[in-house]
């Protein structure tokens, strides 16, 4: 087998079955393919969706090896457990709100079988309008986590989320980077037997930050390949439980901090979001007390006061 697709779903069940209509689709040769068709299997592995995906799969899909979790076992559980079971001499880890374009299973395989010295792979990430997506990285500094993703993003220092997001570099352009996003990632199989699967420390964030941190640090190149093409629907489980997507992103922001800076840099940084959250939770509040938009205003103090409930930790 080529290419193992696993892909951890999670009460998306139309989009996935839109993301498995793609890979079906473009696991055949489509019309003007330049690369040789791969040798595909695909494992998905149901996170304890409420909306009938794992039914929805079984009967639209038989070809699909399926996991049923009875309980959500996080991005990086579910994920190992498809990596289990897989056979390919690759392996891809794709998410269930994304369409694969093109032949880009083939060009992906393709390039990793002329480029031994690549451990991971990520192709170009689209939004929904075409436009291309960031989804390639440097590793993050303390004052990338200070201002990424935080009320204080707009207010960073050009060049802190430049470096980051590498800006400096052509979305045309094939990069070795530091990492790529999890949304569809691309390992060979002798480099998850040299440095092991997901860390299940991470519920979800960070955890493809990490695997590709371990990647590099054993050796492997890692690509960004925007010779392959694949549309992301960014956010679509996520969005569904906005406290828990706002704790899973900071704890695992700071566990990762943990893991290769230290207790103190995590312990600073977790001071600091906690600080943050506070503070927008005190404005929300405000903004309701005087009549502004009430209802999106509650919405906001309850999902900022579970962070806050949880000591990120």
């Amino acid at each position: 087998m080529d290419l193992s697709i696993i892909i951890v779903s999670w009460n998306v069940r139309d989009l996935l079955r839109r993301c498995l209509q793609s890979v079906f689709t473009r696991g055949t040769a489509p019309a003007g393919a330049q690369h040789a068709v791969p040798l595909l299997e695909v494992i998905v592995v149901d996170n304890a969706s409420a909306d009938g995906s794992a039914a929805m799969v079984t009967s639209e899909f038989p070809q699909v090896r399926l996991i049923a979790n009875a309980q959500n076992r996080g991005f990086p559980g579910a994920n190992n457990q498809g990596i289990a079971l897989s056979t390919g001499r690759y392996v891809m880890l794709l998410n269930p709100d994304t369409e694969v374009l093109g032949d880009a299973l083939a060009a992906m395989v393709a390039y990793l079988d002329a480029h031994p010295q690549v451990g991971a792979l990520g192709p170009q990430l689209l939004n929904p309008d075409g436009s291309v997506q960031s989804s390639r990285r440097r590793f993050p500094t303390f004052w990338t986590a200070v201002f990424e993703s935080t009320w204080l993003q707009s207010w960073a220092p050009p060049g802190v989320l430049k470096h980051y997001y590498v800006l400096d570099r052509r979305d045309d352009e094939i990069s070795e980077v530091d990492w790529v996003t999890g949304a569809c990632l691309v390992v060979r199989r002798e480099v998850i037997e040299q440095v092991g699967g997901l860390d299940e420390g991470f519920f979800m964030y960070s955890e493809e930050l990490d695997w590709c941190r371990r990647i590099k640090a054993a050796g492997w190149k890692v690509v960004y390949f925007p010779g392959a093409q694949v549309i992301h629907h960014e956010g679509k489980s996520s969005e569904q439980a906005l406290p828990a997507r706002h704790i899973h992103f900071q704890t695992s922001k700071i566990r990762y901090f943990r893991k290769y800076h230290g207790a103190l840099a995590a312990a600073v940084l977790r001071l600091f979001l906690l600080a943050l959250y506070s503070q927008q939770l005190a404005l929300e509040a405000l903004k309701g007390a005087l009549g502004h938009k009430r209802p999106l205003r509650r919405q906001r103090v309850a999902a900022y006061w579970q962070v806050l409930r949880s000591g990120l930790k």
